[in-house]
Order: C-alpha cells, then sequence, then structure tokens
C-alpha cells in the first residue's frame, strides 16, 4: 500500500501524543483516540490482574481434594469474580478498545475517529461499570457463576447480585459507543483510494465485532434487567415458583453470550492476519475469503445460541438443528486458519515475538475450535457438559486464543505506539512461557472433563488430584509469562532503543507516520494506490536494523 505524501516526522513536542507534560486533566480530558486506547490498556491490564488474582485463589484452593483454602461460599465468589472480569471487562473489550481505538483511524487514513467526545465518553463509561462490579468485592462478593442463571440469580442468592449486574449493564453502553464510533469512521472517513477491499484485515476485524456488539449487547442488558425486575419487584419472569421461565433467561443470555466469543475472537483474528502477512513477507492468501468470512461469523454467531443448552429441557428437534448450524459456523473460522497456513506456506518466516504469538495463536485456537465441534455434537455434549471438559474448550478459544492475539499486538504496535522498542529475548521468552503454561494448565482439564470431573467443584476425589496439581503448575507457569510483559515493556518507555518508523518492513498506512504518532496522524491525507498488504515478489530473510 502507498500513499502520495512523504513519511510524517514528528513535530515539536507539544505535538506528540504521549508528551506527558500535558498532565493528568489533559488525559483525562483527551478527545485524541491514541491517547484513549492508552487509557483503556491501562485500564484493561489492572482488570487483567485483579482477573488473574481470582484464578490463582481458584487454583490454589484445587491442590488438595478437601478444598482447604477457600470455603464453599468463598470459592464461588472467587470464580465468580473471574469469570466476570476477564468475560466483561478483559476478554470482550481488550483489544478493540485498545488497539482498534488506537490504529483504526491511522490504517484507514483519518485523524480520528467519527465521534472523539463519544469516544472518551465510553472509557468513562467503562470504568464506572468496572468500579460498580468490583463494589460488590467489599459487599459480601457475587456468588452466582458469570452467566447469573436463574433463578438462583433472581430469587436465591444472598450475595450482591444487582450491584454486579448494574455494573455489566454499564458497561455495555461502552462496548456500543465504541462500536458505533467503528461503523460511522469505517463508512465515511477512508482515505482517498481506500475501498473497502483495500482494508486492512484488523479493520474488517472489528468492522464485524461492531456488527454483534450493535446487535447483541442490548439484548444482555435487557435480561440483566429482567434479572434485577424480578428480585426486586417479584414479578414471575424467571422463576418458575412466581409464574417465570429459567430456560427462557438461558436463551437470552446464550443470545448474546455466543455471539459475544465472536466479540472476542474477531479483533483477535484481525491481528493474526496482520501478523501472519507482516512476519511471512507475503500478501495474505484469499485475502477476500477472510475478510468475508468475518462477515459470515458475526451473521452465523447469532444462529447457534442453543447449542448451550443441549441438557436444559429444550426441543429435541431444535437441539438438532442447533447442532447442525454449529458445525456451519465452524467453515468461516477454518477458511481463516487454512488461509493462514496457506500464507506461511513458501513464505520468508521471521521468528519475531509477535511472530511467535501467532503461531501459538493458531494452535490454540485449533485445538479450542475442534474441540468446539465435540460440544455441538449433542450426544457428545450430554456427556461432557457441566465438565471440565468445557471448562478447557472455552479457555482455548477466548484466553489462550484472545491472549495471545492480544500479545502478539501489543507487541507489533508497541514500537508505533511508544517510538520504543523492547527486548526481543525477553518477547521471545515470555511467549513460550505463556504457551507451554497454557497447555500444561488445561490440557488435563480435557481429560478430567471426560473422566467426570464437574466444573464449579472445589471438593472432588482424589484421583483427579493429579491433573489439578498439573493445572495449577501450569497456572503459575503462564502468569510467570504474563508478568514479564507488564515489567520489560514499561522498562522499554525509559531505556529502550528508539524505533523506527517501519522497524518491522510491514505495509500498510500506520507505518508511514512517525513512531509515536503525531496529533493528527498524518501531515496530509494520504492517497492508497496499491492493493492492501503489498509485499515485494523478491523477498527476504530480514528485518530493517530498527528491529
Amino acid at each position: 500500500m502507498t500513499v502520495s505524501s512523504p513519511p510524517v516526522k514528528l513535530g515539536k513536542p507539544s505535538e506528540n501524543y504521549l508528551n506527558w507534560a500535558y498532565g493528568i486533566k489533559s488525559w483525562l480530558l483527551t478527545t485524541d483516540h491514541k491517547r484513549i486506547g492508552i487509557l483503556y490498556l491501562i485500564s484493561i491490564t489492572a482488570f487483567f490482574a485483579l482477573g488473574g488474582v481470582a484464578a490463582g485463589l481458584v487454583r490454589l484452593d484445587l491442590l488438595t481434594p478437601q478444598g482447604d483454602l477457600l470455603t464453599n461460599d468463598n470459592y464461588n465468589k472467587a470464580f465468580t469474580l473471574h469469570g466476570v472480569i476477564m468475560v466483561f471487562f478483559f476478554l470482550i473489550p481488550s483489544i478493540p478498545a485498545t488497539m482498534g481505538n488506537f490504529f483504526i483511524p491511522i490504517m484507514i487514513g483519518a485523524k480520528d475517529l467519527a465521534f472523539p467526545r463519544l469516544n472518551l465518553a465510553s472509557w468513562y463509561v467503562y470504568m464506572i461499570g468496572g468500579l460498580f462490579t468490583l463494589s460488590v468485592v467489599v459487599l459480601g462478593g457475587v456468588d452466582t457463576g458469570w452467566t447469573f442463571y436463574t433463578p438462583y440469580s433472581s430469587t436465591y442468592a444472598n450475595t450482591a447480585v444487582i450491584l454486579a449486574a448494574v455494573g455489566i449493564f454499564t458497561a455495555g453502553f461502552s462496548s456500543i459507543f465504541t462500536a458505533i464510533n467503528f461503523l460511522v469512521t469505517i463508512h465515511k472517513m477512508r482515505a482517498p483510494g481506500l475501498t473497502w477491499f483495500r482494508l486492512p484485515l484488523f479493520v474488517w476485524a472489528h468492522y464485524a465485532t461492531s456488527i454483534i456488539i450493535l446487535l447483541g449487547t442490548p439484548v444482555l442488558a435487557i435480561t440483566l434487567l429482567l434479572v434485577g425486575v424480578e428480585r426486586l419487584f417479584r414479578i414471575g419472569i424467571f422463576d418458575p415458583a412466581l409464574g417465570g421461565d429459567p430456560i427462557l433467561f438461558q436463551h437470552l443470555f446464550w443470545f448474546y453470550s455466543h455471539p459475544a466469543v465472536y466479540i472476542m475472537v474477531l479483533p483477535s483474528m484481525g491481528i493474526i492476519s496482520e501478523l501472519i502477512t507482516a512476519f511471512s513477507r507475503r500478501r495474505i492468501f484469499g485475502y477476500k475469503a477472510i475478510a468475508l468470512s468475518s462477515l459470515a461469523i458475526a451473521l452465523l454467531g447469532f444462529l447457534v445460541w442453543g447449542h448451550h443448552m443441549f441438557v436444559s429441557g429444550q426441543s429435541v428437534y431444535a437441539g438438532l438443528v442447533f447442532s447442525i448450524l454449529t458445525y456451519f459456523v465452524a467453515i468461516p473460522s477454518a477458511i481463516k486458519v487454512f488461509n493462514w497456513t496457506a500464507t506461511l506456506y513458501k513464505g520468508t518466516i521471521i521468528y519475531k515475538t509477535p511472530m511467535l504469538y501467532a503461531m501459538g495463536f493458531i494452535g490454540l485456537f485449533t485445538i479450542g475450535g475442534l474441540t468446539g465441534l465435540f460440544l455441538g455434537a449433542a450426544a457428545v455434549d450430554v456427556h461432557v457438559t457441566d465438565t471440565y471438559f468445557v471448562v478447557a474448550h472455552f479457555h482455548y478459544v477466548m484466553v489462550g486464543a484472545t491472549i495471545m492475539a492480544y500479545l502478539g499486538g501489543l507487541h507489533f504496535w508497541w514500537p508505533k505506539m511508544t517510538g520504543r522498542m523492547y527486548n526481543e529475548s525477553w518477547g521471545i521468552s515470555s511467549a513460550i512461557l505463556i504457551f507451554i503454561g497454557f497447555n500444561l494448565t488445561f490440557l488435563p482439564q480435557f481429560v478430567m472433563g471426560y473422566m467426570g470431573m464437574p466444573r464449579r467443584y472445589h471438593v472432588y476425589p482424589e484421583e483427579f488430584q493429579i491433573y489439578h496439581v498439573a493445572s495449577t503448575a501450569g497456572s503459575t507457569i503462564m502468569a510467570v509469562g504474563y508478568l514479564l510483559p507488564l515489567i520489560y515493556l514499561t522498562m522499554s518507555l525509559f531505556v529502550g532503543k528508539k524505533a523506527e518508523d517501519n522497524p518491522w518492513g510491514a505495509a500498510g498506512l500506520e507505518w508511514t507516520t512517525s513512531s509515536p504518532p503525531p496529533h493528527d496522524n498524518f501531515a496530509e491525507t494520504p492517497i492508497v494506490t496499491e492493493e492492501a498488504y503489498a509485499y515485494p515478489e523478491t523477498k527476504t530473510a530480514e528485518v530493517p536494523s530498527g528491529a
């Protein structure tokens, strides 16, 4: 992709969005999409740490069959807090709110998002929702699980259910604001010459994700609102004792929550497309197929919610339809994986830190996707439902794959965001530790689940202890792997080598501006004259000296 204007160099220090001399007030009132992306990055990292602490308590408690660390109630509260924070305050907003916010305007040649003030408001709404949710910790916690299943959540739980629901309800508006901003920006603010099929696949992924957010998030909001209404006013909606239907809650909840998996995974796939093409030095194979498969996932994702309900009492015929549709939704995901593999074939692969994360993503996502087909088959699902098999499956998809892509993208764009390079050896070490730790944590859980170990139990038969010990050991290794980037990326801000404008030799508009970008991204509006990922035919195994 080429542009008509030369690369932009940094102007005066006051023009640099990273100039800390502006003070805290300027950051809290900023409408610069890059600064808002950084605010999200800091906030989301904090929530990730809190969710990780809750997960650590769960894993430590499971070291012994009798659950010696936590009481029954505290164990329920710990895994609920872990699930709520990780799903609603890390996994869903992680990539769109940080890298999407930062790079979509630059990737399409715009100065900012379409609605800068709405963008800032989205961060404040996210923080308000997060503070509401975290306040339940000091008010006794919540023990319903992150799914808030009724009638327990709406009637019987003696914990701060409503406060947690209010926090999630509020944070949903943050996602909606961001999705509106992305859709309008992508439609109306693309640079001259940047047609739909010249867009980076990262942008396509966020376009599809924004559609899911706008269509699905209001359903979750209404569902949680109805839980609060039943809990406060005893109006029979979900509780059978009041004339309600608990299966209705499951339909409403999973109508959002299965597409929510793709809110997490689609942006991840967009990052992987960028990494694969950059570090194999080839135009991505089947560009249009990958772009359109994102839209196909967004559509089909709304048609398969019932595969979470095979044992709920829904119609056998409905279960059959949902099972068939589940296999269909695997097709566009498989298209991406096969096309990434074809891109790597005969490519000149450069094994830098971002590429290691990309390779890890492909491995973990493939395992998660294939085990999802087991759960999509009703006969197998009846056997392993509510066991650790399900826990392992969704962690491979939602946690392993998403976080590998998140960290891969963060390492890829870190020089562009900060103007500093990080220590490559530490980056490679962290990627390897996370991959090893993750598999040691969750592969044993597939075995436990198949053997019948139910999830959400902290007292279990002794024959499962060896698997839990392995999982806890793996989670410890994984925690070290997660901690390392926090250390060396922070250090790079102070001692890191100054980054070149394009340290990876990558294609894309974001690499034609300075590192870090100036306030308005470009001195002049760029004009796009080539296809996306237009790498030269003559490839080299080396990257520029800046890397």
